[in-house]
């Protein structure tokens, strides 16, 4: 094994637990918390883990060997150097801190262009603002008919509730694989041997019973800090809608973007329309600091990913 190939597992390795444990609190987050007290950890972690499977296996297949879904197609592969693998050390970092920062910004800002990390910036603005109206719109108008502050769904009507969330989540955990999975395979051949395959969705799947066996980490503080996110018709409407929207950039163009972005953006329409729907006892005051310190959150990977950029571009590496 020459010091690159070594490179590149350490950065594979570090990618693919802090993507998981960093990121996987957006659809898993509210899965979790509302499943943990009546399922065991390891029947919620099987079920991910076979989603997660199907998700690579058919990328793979369809994609010739390219488990990215085509979003390094922006990226070309590159000779992996130790700078390389230090951007997901420095997110496994702030993962244990409990800061959710965008994995991709921080992750592929070291492999991309300038160029390519402007259109990414750009793409997650986008995407954080409209998730953000769709949010704000869509619970405007739920919140007249559900009041998510408290578990209002029938005894007889919870098993229906159940299996639409289990269905929402499964296909908002394929959409968000095919869109972040590009964060970890950048460490990986684009055209991916089987047995690689294989060896990648055995250390994604055991990372992913780290995850639930510790009930989300302390990431998961970010999702039970949102009003209603524990109860399943809650969860259910969360991951069904940020599904659709990570679809539709899926199908808009290959640029990678920061679904952190999206799902923050998603939260902050959704806590601002509960707010204004139900002034008498969810004050905004409440609300402007929790959506607020989220934003400053993903400013800090931000921030730490364009200073990783210049880092690299213009003193370590001054040709790339």
């Amino acid at each position: 094994m020459d010091i690159h190939t070594l490179y590149a597992f350490i950065g594979f390795m570090l990618a693919a637990y802090a993507v998981i444990a960093n990121d996987s609190v957006q659809t898993l987050g509210t899965f979790i918390a509302s499943n943990i007290r009546v399922f065991k950890w390891y029947w919620l972690w099987l079920a991910a883990s076979v989603v997660l499977a199907f998700t690579l296996v058919y990328g793979w297949h369809i994609n010739d060997g390219d488990i990215s879904y085509g979003r390094l197609a922006k990226i070309p592969p590159v000779q992996i150097e130790w700078y390389h693998a230090a951007a997901p050390a420095v997110l496994v970092l702030l993962t244990r801190i409990g800061i959710p920062v965008s994995t991709t910004f921080l992750v592929l800002s070291v492999f991309a262009s300038t160029f390519v990390l402007e259109k990414m910036l750009v793409k997650s603005v986008v995407g954080y603002g409209l998730a953000a109206i769709v949010a704000y719109v869509l619970w405007m108008v739920l919140a007249h008919f559900i009041n998510e502050k408290f578990n209002t769904v029938k005894q007889g009507t919870r098993v229906y509730w159940r299996v639409a969330q289990w269905l929402s989540t499964g296909f908002l955990w394929f959409s968000w694989l095919s869109h972040d999975m590009a964060n970890i395979a950048v460490f990986l051949p684009r055209e991916l041997p089987f047995e690689y395959l294989i060896g990648a969705i055995t250390i994604l799947v055991f990372w992913l019973a780290v995850i639930f066996y510790t009930q989300g980490g302390k990431i998961q503080k970010i999702v039970l800090e949102k009003t209603g996110s524990r109860y399943m018709r809650s969860a259910t409407i969360i991951d069904l809608i940020y599904a659709m929207i990570l679809w539709y950039f899926k199908e808009l163009n290959s640029i990678p973007m920061s679904t952190t972005w999206v799902f923050v953006g998603l939260l902050t329409g959704r806590e601002l329309a509960i707010a204004t729907v139900h002034r008498a006892d969810y004050k905004m005051g409440y609300v402007f600091p929790l959506i607020g310190k989220d934003f400053l959150k993903m400013m800090v990977g931000l921030i730490i990913s364009v200073a990783l950029v210049i880092t690299i571009h213009y003193l370590v590496n001054p040709t790339e």
